[in-house]
């Protein structure tokens, strides 16, 4: 039997690693079946109050996100958003171990940093990702709740699906930004 689901083996049983750009194109794969998963299923923890009011209700007791916040969340959730999505981006991806490991350390520390509440100068991940820090600031206030549901990569089923909604960035007199939302 093979090592891993997706893995290929040579005669010594060794796993044998795809090219570099195989692994880059797995793991956009990765990127746009954990988004599909997330949005789709957080969307839904906030449509159904069931499971609203006794599941995903705990992640949004914070108010102002913080980073290791991000992972503040009931178990069950914890179940459907983060194991079986990752598990899902993992084999329609068809990465190997190897590259899963790059993948979900990739997802996790994304993930992080969009909860930590600081737009700091020079974040790649704010440079190479419209969904960042201060996207899901707005879905954690509370006029947001309903908006900006994406996670953890791109804005794209937000975009699509009329969820999304626009920030501005506002620097504060003491000090820092604010994300404001901008009404219509």
């Amino acid at each position: 039997m093979r090592a891993v689901l997706t893995s290929k083996t040579g005669a010594s049983g060794t796993v044998i690693q795809p090219s570099i750009p195989v692994q880059i194109m797995q793991i956009i794969i990765g990127m746009l079946v954990m988004d599909t998963w997330q949005y789709f299923v957080h969307r839904y923890m906030h449509q159904n109050k069931f499971l609203y009011r006794h599941v995903h209700s705990q992640h949004h007791k914070l108010v102002v996100p913080y980073a290791i916040g991000a992972l503040y969340n009931h178990p069950l959730e914890g179940l459907l958003l983060d194991t079986l999505g990752g598990a899902i981006s993992f084999l329609v991806s068809g990465m190997t171990a190897r590259t899963a490991v790059i993948f979900f350390c990739f997802a996790v520390i994304k993930t992080v940093d969009d909860h930590c509440g600081l737009w700091l100068p020079g974040n790649i991940f704010h440079l190479l990702f419209q969904n960042n820090t201060a996207y899901h600031d707005i879905h954690h206030q509370l006029q947001g709740l309903k908006y900006n549901y994406s996670q953890p990569f791109f804005p794209i089923w937000d975009i699509l699906l009329g969820t999304h909604m626009p920030y501005k960035l506002v620097r504060r007199p003491e000090g820092g930004f604010e994300a404001r939302l901008i009404k219509d």
